[in-house]
């Protein structure tokens, strides 16, 4: 058992990271004694604990009486080092003066920002930042552009749980893996441009037709597109008045049947647009004529069928849900009433969203939302590969957005070949196999069609997370998953309990409790593999945890 010495205004905070890292924990008590006690808090009661953690930013009277100077290190962010892997920190940062032997290093001063001593048969470890206060930047602030590759939650996640095992103490963990896959792969759809013929000379086809018919020729000279799929393009601008006097075939026309044919019984997430020619609120004067879409959900009633035949999803392209409740629901009930269901999730046209996004979708009535992530690069905006439930939010969980097609290929953006754009997913999939989750992806509806003609990257993408063990899931079913390993409760009565307190009534995969084995004396930081060992808890079932292996 965890004990958790908090400051009151963390204590939200401190909930839900422990929902990340799902392992047993409770505030403290100072008459218990705890296995670990993390102390982030303002003072350092005297409790007994196996292993005391001190997390804080700043000087505090324990460096003093122990003589350790504490520097600090500057304006955020700054960049820590462990085992390899680079850990942003976003507010306050100290190093320790004299502290040759670190578990955490400054990358630019190389100084120690975390270490270990041991004190009369207990282990004591000084670490250099807040960590609940990291926690909350990351969930409500979320990450600037430079470090979208770092998962820097997973990271924080990942060393405290070495720290623990390190310093030879023994570990529960419901892991955020499902039982007989390595992690969840969601594979998503924004439908902003379902007919080319919807459209005029407007800048989306300008826009086609510059890609088409100079970016194929650029980057055919630079690597980046084939001969054949540039001649491709070609065809497909000289054939566009053609297309609008209906002699042609409209090429962005039966998105839907491609991706059936790509995916085949993969399960997948539509997300449609529920009005048209309007523009939204909230944007930016000089942008809202552009996000305004051509065509309303209504018009691909039939799409929707089919897609919902094939055992798809449908959710909500919003355009103000994420800033007027009202308007919210009423988009919400549009979906719901096309689509024949009740629960509907959300993300967001051109990724809308500020702090005050989950409360008013939640008060709209979405499911979930997906709309967490960046338009211009691929990564972690939360630092998480985890469904999360937003600071604020009662019920409502987001399920974050970690790679989009555009943002990988458009030369204002990341502008990649499709053979570095694989690379880059390959990284993502790594990171998703290492730490469990889920690799929520966004490949929009044109995007298998001229002038893009992105499909052989997604292929490869399918085939990859194939290969890695993904379980394949809508956007509601990964939620939903979520949502049953949240519902763990650990019960302390001599042993430990982990009980499913609710059934979720999806056929989902079960979980699993993982008991980390004690590590050696001196492992803490060290690269050695960790051992652990698992016990499947099924849709219904609880699972126990002797007492012993709970120390």
């Amino acid at each position: 058992m965890i004990g958790v010495i908090a400051n009151p205004a963390d204590r939200e905070v401190v909930h839900e990271f422990f929902e990340l890292f799902k392992t047993p924990w409770e505030f403290c008590d100072p008459n218990q004694r705890y296995d670990v006690l993390i102390n982030a808090g303002e003072t350092e009661p005297q409790v007994r604990a196996k292993l005391t953690i001190v997390y804080s930013g700043r000087a505090i009277d324990a460096d003093d009486r122990r003589g350790i100077q504490a520097i600090a290190e500057g304006v955020a962010p700054g960049v820590l080092v462990y085992q390899g892997n680079r850990i942003p920190i976003y507010g306050d940062l100290v190093t320790f003066a004299g502290k040759e032997s670190g578990l955490l290093l400054h990358e630019r001063s190389q100084e120690c920002a975390a270490y270990l001593t041991e004190v009369g048969g207990s282990s004591r470890a000084r670490v250099g930042y807040e960590l609940f206060n990291e926690i909350r930047k990351l969930l409500a602030l979320g990450q600037p552009r430079e470090n979208a590759d770092i998962p820097a939650l997973e990271l924080h996640i990942a060393f405290l749980r070495d720290m623990i095992t390190g310093c030879g103490v023994s570990l529960v963990e419901i892991p955020p893996i499902p039982e007989g896959y390595e992690f969840i792969a969601c594979l998503t759809h924004d439908v902003d441009h379902p007919s080319i013929r919807q459209h005029k000379l407007d800048h989306t086809i300008l826009g086609f037709l510059v890609r088409a018919l100079f970016g194929s020729l650029v980057d055919t000279f630079f690597g980046r597109m084939s001969i054949r799929d540039a001649a491709t393009n070609w065809a497909a601008a000289l054939k566009l008045p053609l297309v609008y006097m209906g002699l042609a075939k409209d090429f962005w026309r039966d998105f839907d049947e491609r991706y059936l044919a790509v995916e085949q019984d993969l399960p997948s997430t539509f997300f449609l647009i529920p009005r048209k020619g309007d523009p939204g609120k909230g944007v930016d004067s000089r942008a809202t004529a552009l996000r305004a879409s051509p065509y309303a959900a209504r018009e691909l009633a039939d799409t929707i069928s089919k897609l919902r035949a094939k055992g798809r999803e449908v959710g909500l392209h919003g355009i103000d849900a994420w800033i007027d409740s009202s308007a919210g629901r009423e988009e919400l009930e549009e979906i719901r009433r096309l689509a024949g269901t009740a629960e509907i999730g959300v993300r967001m046209h051109w990724l809308c969203y500020n702090e005050d996004s989950p409360q008013t979708l939640e008060s709209a009535g979405a499911a979930y939302d997906s709309t967490s992530g960046y338009n211009e690069t691929v990564g972690y905006r939360a630092g998480t590969t985890q469904a999360y439930k937003p600071l604020g939010a009662k019920n409502l969980l987001e399920l974050p957005l970690h790679a989009m097609d555009t943002a990988l290929f458009y030369l204002s953006y990341l502008g990649l070949s499709p053979q570095k754009a694989s690379i880059r997913l390959r990284q993502m999939a790594d990171n998703v196999a290492q730490y469990g989750g889920c690799l929520t992806i966004n490949w929009h509806d044109r995007s298998l069609a001229p002038e893009r003609l992105w499909g052989g990257c997604y292929r490869d993408l399918i085939q990859d997370l194939k290969s890695r063990g993904a379980w394949f899931a809508t956007a509601s079913q990964a939620t939903a998953w979520f949502r049953k390993r949240r519902a763990i409760a650990f019960e302390k009565d001599g042993s430990v309990r982990a009980k499913l307190a609710v059934d979720s009534g999806e056929n989902l995969p079960g979980l699993r409790m993982r008991i980390h084995e004690a590590g050696k004396p001196g492992g803490v930081g060290t690269s050695r593999p960790r051992k652990y060992r698992d016990t499947v808890i099924g849709q219904h079932a609880d699972a126990h945890v002797p007492a012993q292996a709970s120390r």
